[in-house]
Order: structure tokens, then C-alpha cells, then sequence
């Protein structure tokens, strides 16, 4: 099946007017970009791309500014106050999770927010509170994260056709909003700020916990003497991958879908004697494939009982070695008698 075309604009988008309206007497926005990493640079210079004008961007660190320079050739390298001075229709602030509310905060009480700018950040853990205090001094907030991987190098401005963004904004901005999203080749997604949490949650445990699940997966097979595991698991997990997305818990295959519960104790079996560290991972995958399983038709529940012996069992095996772990990790707190 085609993926739907998606709707780009016909032109770029206008400058922004204090009553969040496009003015017709500019056709590009005037954009700020604080925090020149992976994220903050790419979409500086997609914005580019589509006819903004980045004018000052700020990034400490050596390969933040070398990322700059290949990215947004040209553009100053100032200080995130002094970029938000310039910024006067867009500031972009691509920085950590945990480092935004203390950058909003430092930008808001330096004076350096100006009335009717808009001040969007690209975190896809938060939402508008964070920007609090620029809202405080009359700038306008936005989240606009995209979900999408950065490797923070040219080859992700391609990778931005087509991608989801998770945008919350108040109703005056989400025309905004959206014009900005496909001005950067992208559909909004409209997430409501008490969602946040949980919609970042569904990204990060689908794409970072892939990651580790693929790279266990690598080194398992090393282990069973695979010289290049990455040549065994490509077309297995791009299949997988295809399927999941297209039919659900549908497309489950292995031996917990079927209730295999004897293939599944010699996997804990061999597991446990050469990776004891992916056990646990294994058993909570294991056990949750079986409850989704069960839940969409795929395992009777009495097929599944063998199978959630096995995995029982197994998982109090290993409650008694951590308890046990637990009593040798704790110091000896009994007085000490002191020699004569």
C-alpha cells in the first residue's frame, strides 16, 4: 500500500503578526536557532531550505559549532540571548530536555524575549509550560518536536519529507502552527499538553529501545558465531517493522506467539550461561509478547500456560539471585569489636 500524498504549501511562510495572521508584506520569518545540535541544526536549515532567514544561531560546544558551520554556513555564532534578540518572528530552541525550562527562564529574565516573537521549542518531553516565563513578557509559545532520529549531518534534511511532528500550541497559533510544520515538509500531529509525557514515552520506548533491542540482538548472534550479524537481522527487522506497522499484533511469529514454552527455556537456558544481562530484557519482552498475543487471538490461554510456567519460573529464579545480590551488596553495619 502507497503512503498518502501529504499537503505542502503553496508558499512560504509569511511573517508573523502580533494577532497570529500572516502578514503579506514579507514572505519569509526572521529565525533565531538556540542550541546547534542534531535537531537545532537541521531544522535551521531546513526552515532555510523552505525560504526563512536564520539569522544568528548559538551552539557551545566544538562539534555543535562545526555543525553550524556545515549546516547554516554563514550564520553568526552568538549567544543564545543575543539570538533571541535577532529572532524577531521565530526563536527556535533545540536544546536537552532538562536544560529547557533554565534556558527559557534565563532568556525571559534577561530581557531578551521580545512581545509577539514566537518561542517554540523542539522537545518532545514537554509541552507549553516550560515556556512560562517568555509567555510571562509576551512572547507566544509552541511545541513542535519531530519525531524523527538525527544524526545532525545533511543526509537528515531528506529524512524530513514526510515525518510526523508533535505540536501543541494554543488556538491562536495552530495556523500557524501547522503552516510552519509544512513549510519544514512535515504533518502535525496535535498533542495535548497533559499527553506530552506519554507521547514522548511512545517515541523513545518504540525508537531508543529498538536500538538496544537490535544491538542485543547483534550480540547474541556474535556469540553464536555470526561474524555479521548485521546481514542476518536487516531483512528480518525491516520486515518485522513493515509488518507491526501495517497489521498490528496480527503480524507476531516465534515461539511465544505460538505457546512454544520448551524453545523459549532453552533460549533462558543458554541465555542465562552466556548473557545473563539480556535475561531479564528477554523475559519482559517474552512475557508482554504473550499477554498482546493472547489479548489479540493469536495464543489460546490454556496454549499460553505452559509458556507462562516457563516464564515464571524463570523470572523467580531470578528475584532470589537479585534479593541475594541485594544482602552481599549491603555493608556490615554491626559494632566492631576493638582488639585488647
Amino acid at each position: 500500500m502507497s503512503a498518502p500524498s501529504r499537503p505542502r504549501p503553496a508558499a512560504p511562510l509569511g511573517a508573523v503578526a502580533p494577532s497570529g495572521a500572516y502578514s503579506s508584506a514579507t514572505s519569509r520569518l526572521t529565525v533565531g536557532v538556540v542550541g546547534t545540535g542534531r535537531v537545532g541544526a537541521v531544522l535551521g536549515a531546513a526552515l532555510v531550505a523552505a525560504g526563512h532567514r536564520v539569522v544568528a544561531a548559538s551552539g557551545g560546544a566544538g562539534a555543535s559549532r562545526a555543525r553550524a558551520a556545515l549546516l547554516l554556513p554563514g550564520t553568526p555564532n552568538r549567544t543564545a540571548a543575543s539570538v533571541a534578540r535577532s529572532a524577531t518572528d521565530l526563536l527556535l530552541l533545540a536544546v536537552p530536555d532538562d536544560a529547557l525550562a533554565g534556558v527559557v527562564a534565563g532568556l525571559a529574565g534577561a530581557g531578551a524575549l521580545q512581545p509577539g516573537q514566537v518561542v517554540a521549542h523542539t522537545s518532545g518531553a514537554h509541552g507549553l509550560a516550560v515556556l512560562a516565563p517568555a509567555v510571562a513578557v509576551g512572547a507566544r509559545p509552541l511545541a513542535l518536536h519531530p519525531a524523527m532520529t538525527f544524526t545532525g549531518t545533511p543526509d537528515d534534511l531528506s529524512r524530513l519529507a514526510g515525518i510526523s511532528y508533535g505540536v501543541t500550541a494554543p488556538a491562536g497559533l495552530r495556523v500557524l502552527a501547522a503552516r510552519l510544520v509544512a513549510d519544514l515538509g512535515g504533518v502535525p500531529e496535535w498533542v495535548g499538553e497533559v499527553d506530552r509525557p506519554l507521547y514522548h514515552a511512545a517515541l523513545a520506548h518504540g525508537a531508543n529501545h529498538l536500538v538496544t533491542l537490535v544491538n542485543e540482538a547483534a550480540d547474541r548472534l556474535r556469540d553464536a558465531g555470526v561474524a555479521q550479524p548485521e546481514k542476518v537481522l536487516g531483512p528480518l527487522l525491516g520486515a518485522a517493522l513493515t509488518n507491526a506497522l501495517s497489521l498490528g499484533d496480527d503480524a507476531l511469529t516465534g515461539p511465544v506467539s505460538r505457546g512454544d514454552a520448551g524453545t523459549v527455556r532453552r533460549h533462558l537456558d543458554r541465555l542465562a550461561a552466556t548473557a545473563p544481562e539480556s535475561v531479564p530484557a528477554y523475559l519482559v519482552l517474552a512475557r508482554r509478547t504473550a499477554d498482546r498475543a493472547i489479548a489479540a487471538g493469536r495464543l489460546r490461554p490454556r496454549d499460553a500456560e505452559p509458556l507462562l510456567d516457563v516464564l515464571g519460573r524463570a523470572q523467580q529464579q531470578l528475584d532470589v539471585l537479585g534479593r541475594a545480590q541485594q544482602q552481599l551488596d549491603v555493608p556490615d553495619r554491626a559494632p566492631r569489636q576493638v582488639a585488647a
